[in-house]
C-alpha cells in the first residue's frame, strides 16, 4: 500500500492513517470509560508522542476536563536500538502532584522509558498514574511496566512514521511503516 509521495527507503506500511485513527478514538473511549468527569492531564513524551497526544485529546468530547503537558526524554540517540539510558530532556511545565496524569507513549520497546517516568513521576505525587501507548512492542521487553491503554501491537521491527523517527526523520508520515534495510545504512 505505497503510493508516490512514499519515500524509497519505506518497505512497507504497517498501519495506514484509517487504522490509526480507529485506534486513537477507541483509546480515546476507554480514557472516558475509566476517568469519567474527572479532572486529568494527558502527558505526552517528546517528540514522538507529539502527533499521538494531539490527536487523543482531540478524539476526547469536549467536556472532557483534560490539559495537556509534556515532557522529553531520550534512549535512541541516533541509532534504531534503544541505548537502555534513558534521559530526561525536558520536564513537565506543571506540577503533576495531586492529579490523574495518563502518561502518553508513542511506543512502548524494552520498557526501560516507561520504567523511568514511572518512578520518576510517581514519586511527585499523582493522584493516579496510568500509561496510554500507541504501540506496543512486547518482543524485546527488559522489564514488566504498565500499560493500561494499548492502541496496536507492532510488529517485531523498527517503525517510523505518525511522529516516530530514524535520526529525526519519517516523523511527518501519516501512517506507520517499515524502512528497508538499507535505509540504515547511511
Amino acid at each position: 500500500m505505497k503510493d508516490s509521495v512514499t519515500p524509497a527507503t519505506v518497505a512497507a506500511i504497517e498501519f495506514d492513517a484509517g487504522q490509526i485513527a480507529d485506534a486513537v478514538a477507541r483509546l480515546a473511549g476507554e480514557l472516558i470509560r475509566d476517568l469519567g468527569s474527572e479532572p486529568f492531564v494527558l502527558l505526552g513524551v517528546l517528540k514522538g508522542a507529539l502527533f499521538f497526544t494531539a490527536d487523543l485529546a482531540r478524539a476526547l468530547p469536549a467536556n472532557a476536563d483534560v490539559s495537556i503537558d509534556f515532557l522529553a526524554v531520550s534512549s535512541y540517540g541516533k541509532a534504531d536500538r534503544s541505548s537502555g539510558e534513558v534521559r530526561l530532556l525536558k520536564d513537565t511545565s506543571e506540577s503533576v502532584e495531586g492529579k490523574n496524569v495518563v502518561i502518553v507513549e508513542d511506543i512502548v520497546d524494552n520498557g526501560l522509558t516507561l520504567q523511568y517516568l514511572h518512578r520518576l513521576l510517581s514519586g511527585r505525587g499523582p493522584a493516579s498514574l496510568r500509561t496510554c501507548a500507541l504501540l506496543d512492542k512486547p518482543y524485546r521487553r527488559r522489564v514488566d511496566v504498565p500499560i493500561d491503554y494499548i492502541g496496536l501491537t507492532a510488529p517485531d521491527t523498527f517503525i517510523v512514521g505518525y511522529g516516530l523517527d530514524y535520526q529525526e526523520k519519517y516523523r511527518n508520515l501519516p501512517y506507520l511503516a517499515r524502512l528497508h534495510d538499507w535505509a540504515f545504512q547511511g
